[in-house]
């Protein structure tokens, strides 16, 4: 399958690809992960990883089984932590001493939703991040498992398909390429059923695709096909294109870099957003949501216009002028979100009013638009 040649890529390597499926770090794997990042760097192309496997590399460095490990969490121990805190130097230092062998600098990069949760922590690691690419720095990035524990859930990606996505979304990539242990999206489990069929395409996620893979896992990783469709979605709303792929087929990084594509292919479903809007996009500041009715939608979708207090329903959340909220119709499906002009308390008490009533009822207006076009991203 051919197409784009991109220059900036996100690769994503999960667990079960790094591992080899088994409970240790596969050096042969990550050797030739490694070896492909190099050959697209001898291109000229610019390469971020984001990478998994630190909890399983550190299992392998104090010699703890899985059984042993989910025996002691069960315990209320915060193991995950434990074993993060200690797989994630060896994992870095694995990538660095295979790096080495091609004179190419590694950096490492750790990240939580509470980093990017605001404009500047936004800016600031999109600029870090960048500015390591312009010094030709490979930059490795995880979340940050030591930190995102239960007691604050909230600031945690959860998975790293979606990390990965949110950094492609940061840096601009061109292309998102999750590599796994199994050749893309299938129309069932191969490993379960003989009749399943590779996807090679998808233009669009709908509802038959989102219900093709619920309910599926991966023994190895936080993540299954229900996280990489996330992704999917927030990358292909970014402009981004996506591929799911076996990172164990040879060349497969450098192939899908060069349009060659072996795996399911995720187009893009706009063009690529500017800075501003790609974070709206993200979610991550979300301080609360608004429900909208159909006259609403679709002048949002439609016509390209704001969003004015007359199409709002439903108000949810504590939020205040200037912040982020997220756009749901009236079936409950996200459509979008933005910077409102109105705190969730105002907008309680103008919702379904006409825009010319704002000064009557709050004795105050900040404008006719709930939000504004300029600051709003429908998907």
């Amino acid at each position: 399958m051919q197409g784009n040649n991109y220059h900036r890529i996100v690769a994503k390597f999960g667990t079960s690809l790094l591992t080899g499926g088994t409970e240790q770090l596969d050096l042969k794997v990550m050797s030739s992960l490694v070896a492909q990042v190099a050959q697209l760097r001898r291109e000229g192309k610019e390469v971020v990883i984001v990478t998994s496997g630190a909890i399983a590399a550190g299992r392998q460095k104090l010699g703890i089984s899985r059984k042993e490990s989910k025996e002691k969490e069960q315990k209320g121990l915060p193991f995950k932590q434990v074993l993060a805190a200690v797989g994630q130097s060896y994992l870095m230092q694995t990538y660095e001493q295979l790096f080495s062998w091609y004179n190419l600098t590694v950096a490492q990069a750790l990240l939580t939703k509470a980093d990017l949760a605001d404009r500047a922590g936004y800016l600031n690691a999109r600029n870090t991040l960048l500015t390591l690419i312009e010094m030709g720095v490979i930059a490795i990035v995880n979340e940050n498992d030591v930190v995102a524990i239960d007691e604050i859930e909230t600031a945690k990606f959860g998975d790293n398909d979606n990390l990965s996505a949110t950094v492609a979304n940061l840096i601009d990539a061109d292309l998102l390429v999750l590599l796994t242990n199994i050749d893309g999206l299938y129309t069932a489990d191969p490993r379960k059923d003989a009749a399943a069929r590779l996807i090679r395409r998808v233009e669009k996620i709908d509802a038959e695709l989102e219900r093709l893979v619920s309910g599926t896992t991966d023994d190895l990783g936080t993540g299954g096909m229900v996280t990489k469709l996330e992704a999917a979605r927030l990358a292909t709303s970014s402009g981004i294109t996506m591929v799911i792929a076996n990172g164990h087929r040879p060349d497969v990084l450098t192939n899908a870099a060069a349009g060659q594509i072996e795996g399911t292919l995720f187009l893009p479903q706009t063009s690529r957003l500017e800075a501003k809007k790609r974070w709206l996009l993200c979610g991550l500041a979300c301080k609360g949501r608004v429900t909208i009715d159909k006259g609403a939608l679709g002048a949002l979708k439609d016509q390209n216009k704001s969003l004015l207090p007359a199409g709002i329903t439903a108000v949810a959340g504590d939020f205040q002028r200037g912040d982020i909220v997220d756009i749901f119709d009236d079936s409950g499906r996200h459509v979008g979100s933005g910077i409102v002009n109105y705190s969730a308390a105002d907008l309680v008490k103008i919702k379904g009013i006409h825009s010319d009533k704002i000064a009557e009822v709050l004795g105050y207006e900040y404008g006719d638009e709930a939000i504004h076009r300029n600051n709003m991203v429908v998907g």
